[in-house]
């Protein structure tokens, strides 16, 4: 991916974590009376490319898709991660946007940042942007399907190896259990199988692919004939036909494409292996099966057999697993289902030391309590009950439905499939459900991986193979130098008219705040509330002021034990009557601990929010404080502090926090506590801190939905009349306090892939003055994506990292200035080197061009400020938290306006200095520690985990 490993399928009725399309939502009981669908217009032009429209009219945006039906499948063996390459090249340059053009262009129009994602079976490109800049997201797509390939030149293509290596080292080499999927595919799929091999390729085929490799793998799958391309959100579709016809018909058809056929992994037997992870503090047991592609008939009931296993506490996972046994905090099932094949899959990390044989005996004893039991039509219909709201959530935003209708395209031709899928899932029967467990689960062959700490090979499976996992090895200076930076040369490819001329805007688009509304319970809560009528849906949360900083410095962690044990029962009912009235409701209910607040989270049905909200009332005043449950949850963060322990991200920020607030400030502190004080804590602890810390005198409520401010009050009146109102104490707001000394500190990761590394020092509070104006500041840094100076040199311009930003954070006490990446393990010192050497020629480079970039992007973004509901939420807790009025965004329009190069200059001056910040390094020691003294600060501080 551009940006983020993460899967860009925002249909939220997918339940699988593979990249699978909607049918894998589960449905109400009752098919709902509104047919759940989306709406849309198909064309296909005279060579191929298939078309689809989709008109939303709520906020003046659009969502531009292109999705071209090819992933790592359609790669050869020995040349694996092209698809996932490609997907990087198409954004770096083309004949007629120029170098870093598309990005550009991104940064000037106001765009949401041209970003895209890979998957077995398609890659796609993707970014929602302002109305008025239509026209040109249609021309710059149509050049990176047309007018792109000549632009391509060995540097580039070296440098661009560089990134993605350094993505597969984030994601993959450098990350807790990150090789697993890799070695369950090699098992369970034959050599010459699409599947055998991961997306992201291996690095020795990413380093040998050559110039013609790239050309010929561009020519056979990037032709229109192979391509969907959706609009979806507010335009004129007689307009943007025509642009789509001029941009993209001269664009000529490849060869034809047979589709690929259907081919299910097959085992002959059972295959254990296992693997000693270097980031890994606690076993691991991965199982997978291989059943059925998308679409099939039993992928539906699948999907609702591994939900029912595992996913509740009826589930006889849960209760074998982790009520009886106690053997892990949790597990996770599912069937995932690509466009080939598919596979069942089951993880269970254990708690610290458990052997995975006495993990997999109390599988077996939850597979034997489901083949006496079966599933019940309760818990059936329990399942279906999300479908609907999962449906809403998934549309809720353009680029949700863009990407629903560009998958089904692909995948059967109708974008409209949709519905079919829902009825699919509707139609599961309990029979079904138990027919796909015995003809693909029960009895059969299955792969097994165990991944098991450094020197605990004990711990892994009896009968286990050893996995074979390539590893990278650390070598100083093992990668050349590359420099992309010069322009190619080439022969331009012809069109019929002028393409280097960029398209104009189209008419601005007006941007309208949300009307808000505002009022106060009986008990002094203030609530403030959107009505929003796009999809039948309430969302709201509760925001309660205390969270980490009402902790006790000797029992750190309350705060969270307690969240986590507010939706464990009530007093009326017990954790499993709870769980299910939420289920039965299609809604859901969490509670979590932040840093500054306890925040209550809820999502449902429109008609459904007085009965959502009478339990929400009901957890709020009427705790169950249930021993078992206490217990369960306590092993289950002491899992998570020790897993921390390995994972470099997570001892970056850890470390981070110590530097910069100081071991007085809670803020310094891990949420989670540490093991010494989560074992302090009692159940008499979680009591104590409810009683005196959760009170409606500092809370405050954002409502967002399909319901009016009359019926909203009407619902809370009792909420208003039952929480009483006390004091609560909260900590004096704090300003910045000196940070640690500007100094490099270095936590050692033994055999670490890459180094984690966070600069910078605690600076202002959001409501200080200069706050808004730093971070306007901070856009061209590291704010602003590709368009940031990081990003373009230590990514675009040496290939040291997959992404690097740099941001300003807080609240109404100061936060920090932080510089955030992921390096290249033998480049630690040099990405160093080259952030400081940014910071100190930030103020005096800072150009006239890179005011009028920010203050485009800050102002035309503001287009898709309130598009979606988490959006409005936002701007809501922005407004009860701070005071702000609901136009603050219209004031921030004008700072941006109003500033000048010396203010920008001066602000970086006084907040990006370097020789101000801590210089935090999590990495490998042995090799990198030495050199850091030549970052010029001095000798290197080790610091412990």
């Amino acid at each position: 991916m551009k940006m983020s490993p993460l899967p860009l399928l925002l249909a939220a009725c997918f339940t699988s974590t593979s990249l699978v399309p909607a049918h894998a939502a589960k449905p109400v009981a009752a098919a709902p009376k509104a047919q759940l669908k989306v709406d849309y217009q198909k064309f296909t032009l005279p060579n191929g490319l298939e078309v689809i429209f989709h008109i939303d009219r709520s906020d003046p945006v659009v969502a531009v898709n292109l999705t071209a039906h090819v992933g790592s499948a359609r790669e050869k063996a020995g040349r694996t991660g092209f698809a996932h390459l490609f997907e990087h090249l198409l954004f770096l340059e083309s004949e007629n946007l120029g170098k870093g053009g598309l990005d550009k262009m991104t940064a000037r129009i106001g765009g949401s940042g041209a970003n895209g994602s890979t998957s077995q079976d398609r890659t796609n490109y993707l970014q929602t942007v302002p109305k008025d800049a239509l026209e040109k997201m249609i021309w710059a797509e149509a050049d990176k399907l047309g007018w792109f390939i000549n632009t391509v030149t060995d540097p580039v293509l070296a440098k661009e190896k560089q990134v993605v290596k350094n993505e597969k080292r984030q994601g993959v080499d450098n990350a807790p259990y990150g090789h697993t999927r890799y070695v369950i595919n090699k098992a369970l799929y034959p050599a010459d199988h699409p599947y055998n091999w991961q997306v992201i390729g291996s690095l020795d085929d990413l380093q040998n692919a050559t110039l013609d490799d790239v050309k010929e793998f561009f020519r056979l799958w990037y032709v229109p004939n192979n391509v969907t391309l959706v609009l979806a959100g507010d335009f004129d579709p007689v307009q943007a036909r025509k642009w789509v016809e001029k941009y993209f018909s001269e664009i000529k058809r490849g060869a034809p494409i047979a589709p690929i056929a259907k081919r299910p992994g097959i085992l002959k037997e059972t295959v254990k292996l296992a693997h000693e992870d270097n980031f890994a503090k606690l076993p691991e047991l991965t199982m997978a099966w291989p059943t059925v592609e998308d679409l099939h008939p039993d992928s539906y009931a699948l999907e609702v057999l591994g939900e029912y296993l595992s996913q509740t506490k009826r589930a006889p996972f849960y209760q074998v697993l982790v009520e009886d046994s106690k053997v892990a905090p949790g597990v996770q099932m599912g069937n995932q289902s690509s466009e080939i094949a598919g596979q069942f899959m089951l993880r269970v990390r254990a708690f610290e030391n458990k052997r995975l044989d006495e993990v997999a005996l109390e599988v077996d004893k939850a597979f034997a309590k489901f083949e006496k039991e079966g599933i019940s039509e309760r818990d059936l219909n329990r399942i279906k009950a999300g479908l609907e709201t999962r449906f809403y959530n998934s549309v809720s935003s353009v680029l949700g439905k863009s990407a629903l209708l560009a998958e089904y395209n692909y995948l059967t031709g109708n974008p409209g499939y949709v519905a079919e899928g829902i009825k699919k899932t509707l139609a599961v029967s309990t029979a079904d459900v138990r027919r796909v467990y015995d003809t693909y689960i029960k009895g059969k062959p299955y792969v097994a991986t165990s991944f098991v700490p450094k020197g605990k090979l004990a711990l892994a499976l009896s009968g286990s193979g050893k996995a074979d996992v390539v590893e990278e090895k650390v070598v100083q200076g093992a990668e050349a130098a590359v420099d992309p930076s010069k322009n190619a040369e080439y022969a331009r490819t012809p069109s019929s008219f002028d393409r280097s001329k960029e398209p104009a805007y189209g008419p601005a688009p007006a941007v309208k705040v949300p009307q808000v509304w505002d009022t106060r319970l009986a008990n002094g809560m203030r609530v403030v509330g959107i009505e929003n009528r796009e999809v039948p849906l309430v969302q709201f949360d509760i925001a309660i002021d205390g969270g980490l900083l009402l902790d006790q410095a000797d029992k750190v962690g309350v705060a969270n034990l307690m969240a986590r044990m507010l939706t464990q029962g009530t007093a009326n009912k017990t954790p499993q009557e709870l769980e299910e009235a939420i289920q039965q409701l299609g809604a859901t209910i969490n509670v979590s601990a932040r840093t500054e607040e306890v925040r209550v989270s809820v999502n449902t049905l429109a008609r459904n929010f007085q009965p959502t909200l009478d339990l929400v009332q009901e957890i709020l005043l009427a705790p169950r404080w249930d021993d078992k449950e206490f217990a369960l949850i306590k092993q289950s963060v002491l899992s998570q502090i020790r897993q921390q322990d390995a994972e470099p991200n997570a001892l970056a920020s850890r470390n981070f926090a110590k530097l910069i607030y100081g071991k007085d400030d809670p803020r310094s502190r891990n949420i989670l506590g540490t093991a010494d004080s989560v074992n302090a804590i009692t159940i008499e602890d979680l009591k104590a801190y409810y009683q005196a810390n959760l009170s409606p005198s500092v809370a405050r409520m954002h409502v967002v939905g399909a319901l009016p401010k009359a019926t909203v009050t009407r619902s809370l009146a009792a909420l208003g009349r039952e929480w009483k109102a006390k004091p609560v104490a909260l900590p004096a707001v704090a300003s910045a306090a000196a940070s640690a000394p500007a100094k490099v500190y270095f936590v050692d990761v033994p055999d670490a892939k890459q180094s984690v590394l966070q600069v910078g020092y605690r600076a202002l509070a959001v409501t200080d003055p200069d706050y808004y104006p730093a971070t306007v500041s901070n856009y061209i840094l590291g704010g602003g994506g590709f368009a940031s100076r990081l990003t373009q040199q230590l990514r675009e311009g040496k290939g040291y990292t997959y992404g690097i930003n740099s941001s300003f954070g807080g609240s109404k006490s100061a936060g920090p200035f932080v510089i955030a990446s992921g390096v290249r393990s033998n480049v630690t010192l040099e990405s160093a080197q080259l952030v400081k050497q940014i910071l100190q020629d930030y103020p005096a480079s800072y150009s006239a061009a890179d005011l009028e970039t920010t203050r485009n992007f800050l102002v035309k973004s503001n287009a898709r400020a309130f598009e979606t509901a988490s959006a409005k939420l936002a701007m809501l807790d922005n407004m009860s938290k701070y005071g702000w009025r609901a136009d603050y965004l219209k004031e921030r329009e004008r700072i941006v306006q109003s500033m000048t190069l010396p203010q920008v200059q001066a602000l970086s001056q006084k907040y990006l200095d370097p020789s101000k910040m801590v210089w935090l390094v999590v990495g490998d020691a042995k090799t990198q520690l030495p050199r850091m003294k030549e970052l010029g600060f001095d000798e290197p501080v080790l610091i412990a985990k």
